[in-house]
C-alpha cells in the first residue's frame, strides 16, 4: 500500500480560471497561511490569462464569494470569475417587458400584464 504523508505546513489546492474557448485548472501545494491573492498569483494562473485584475475580478472557494485576504485551506478550489457582460437583474428586466409587449406575459416570465386589458 501506498501512503503520502502529508506535510501539515502545505496544503493542496486548486485555482481555476475559464474563458468560454478556453479553460485552466491548476493544483498545486502551498504554504499554510497563505491568504486567497497569493495563491492566485503563486499559481501562475495569470501567465495564462493576463486580463485577469483582481482588483477588477471576483473571486471564490468551492462557487462561494470570498475576500482575496481571506486564508486558503486544504482542499480549496478557488476560482476567479469573469466580469458580467450585462448585469442580470437588468437582463430580466428587459425580458419582462418584452414579454408583456408580446402579451405573453405571466408568473414565469416575470412581465405584468394590466388584468383589464388581457383577453
Amino acid at each position: 500500500m501506498n501512503t503520502v504523508e502529508h506535510d501539515e505546513n502545505k496544503l493542496q489546492i486548486e485555482v481555476s480560471y475559464g474563458l468560454p474557448h478556453k479553460q485552466k485548472l491548476l493544483s498545486l501545494l502551498v504554504k499554510n497561511g497563505i491568504t486567497i491573492e497569493q495563491a492566485i498569483v503563486e499559481s501562475g494562473i495569470i501567465s495564462f490569462f493576463p486580463e485577469i485584475d483582481l482588483a477588477v475580478n471576483k473571486v471564490g472557494v468551492w462557487n462561494k464569494a470570498v475576500k482575496l485576504n481571506d486564508l486558503v485551506q486544504d482542499l480549496d478550489r478557488i476560482e476567479v470569475y469573469r466580469p458580467l457582460i450585462a448585469d442580470p437583474k437588468e437582463v430580466r428586466k428587459r425580458r419582462a417587458e418584452k414579454a408583456k409587449l408580446e402579451g405573453r406575459a405571466d408568473k414565469t416570465t416575470g412581465g405584468r400584464v394590466n388584468p383589464l386589458t388581457k383577453k
